[in-house]
């Protein structure tokens, strides 16, 4: 195996030799092929929770997981950290394979699930962070200074020593952080990692994560939050019914859908919008007092609609571009309340 020197990964392991394990500075930080994965059921046919997944993160990317409830990026982490194994299909993280190297694979990656699961609400954070590291077999000198480090550096300090069922919830999140960190992660698993923050603990929660990708540390982030991904991540995938659609950059993802989704005009004419309503390949006609926002199907319908604009005296108008939103919905589809 080839040595990484840290000429080829940067990490800051918070003032403390790295561990023992090595990896190429080429090879992938997680490595996924037709990952399978089917959960049985007495007397029918199995759930398939993922159906031949694949899927690629460069070392120090942070790789963004987008899909609706059910589509299979829960299940997808789990394999990769070793708490499920595959049906079928072969997972590496950091060269390391899932299923026969698990034990090594837990040396170099960090879980942050969220919510109050594995921390343990009686216990101080101070002693939830000790008690993971001790079970990470982090020395116990070590163990002491990343433990005040990461309370210093999450802000939870002035709270270490105060039990956990005290926290709020962006304390809690924080705290998971911190316990996916006490063994120097080189790869960490965000599964939603912001829900239920008020916007300014996620607003926060989030610098935290562009800090941790500034030190080449590899993340993969599930998430509904289309604010968080398009912010943070490099790439996106997106995964339906236990498969990936599709994975592009933030900026480039809107080719997905279209070059130009619409038109903007700074007018709140009512008369013109409702006109505008009814033209062939026209999805939606929004206005807020000052603009108007027209939606269409494809750039097929642009002349049909460029003429019309033209015949009211319409002379200055805007193109708008996909958000990543709009193509999340154009490539999962809109769901409404389904789960």
């Amino acid at each position: 195996m080839t040595v990484v020197t840290r000429d080829a990964v940067t990490l800051a392991p918070f003032g403390v030799p790295e561990p023992e394990l090595q990896y190429s500075a080429g090879t992938p930080a997680i490595a996924a092929v037709d990952l399978v994965r089917e959960y049985p059921r007495k007397r029918k046919d199995p759930v398939r929770a993922l159906q031949g997944l694949s899927l690629t993160v460069a070392q120090g990317e942070v790789h963004g997981l987008l899909g609706p409830n059910g589509a299979g990026k829960t299940t997808l982490v789990k394999i990769l950290s070793t708490i499920l194994l595959p049906t079928s299909g072969q997972a590496t993280v950091c060269g390391h394979d899932v299923v026969r190297h698990g034990r090594d694979v837990r040396e170099l990656i960090g879980v942050v699930m969220g919510g109050d699961r594995g921390l343990y609400t009686r216990l101080t954070g101070r002693q939830n962070l000790e008690f993971w590291g001790a079970l990470q077999k982090v020395p116990r000198k070590v163990l002491r200074s990343r433990t005040e480090h990461l309370l210093e550096r999450l802000g939870l300090a002035a709270k270490a020593d105060a039990r956990v069922e005290t926290y709020s919830r962006g304390m809690k999140q924080r705290l998971h952080l911190a316990r996916g960190l006490i063994g120097d992660a080189r790869v960490l698993f965000l599964d939603e990692p912001t829900m239920g923050m008020d916007p300014v603990a996620a607003r926060e929660f989030r610098k935290l994560i562009g800090e941790l990708r500034d030190e080449q540390r590899t993340i993969l982030l599930a998430t509904h939050d289309m604010t968080e991904a398009e912010s943070l991540c490099d790439r996106v995938s997106f995964v339906r019914d236990g498969t990936v659609v599709a994975t592009r950059s933030p900026h480039a993802v809107a080719g997905l859908v279209s070059a130009v989704q619409g038109l903007e005009l700074d007018s709140a004419d009512a008369a013109l919008a409702a006109t505008l309503a009814e033209v062939p390949g026209v999805t939606s006609v929004t206005t807020d007092g000052a603009t108007t926002r027209i939606l269409v199907r494809s750039q097929d319908d642009f002349p049909r609609l460029l003429h019309l604009l033209a015949d009211h005296g319409v002379t200055s108008l805007r193109t708008l571009r996909p958000s990543l939103e709009d193509v999340y919905v154009r490539l999962i589809g809109d769901r409404g309340l389904e789960v």
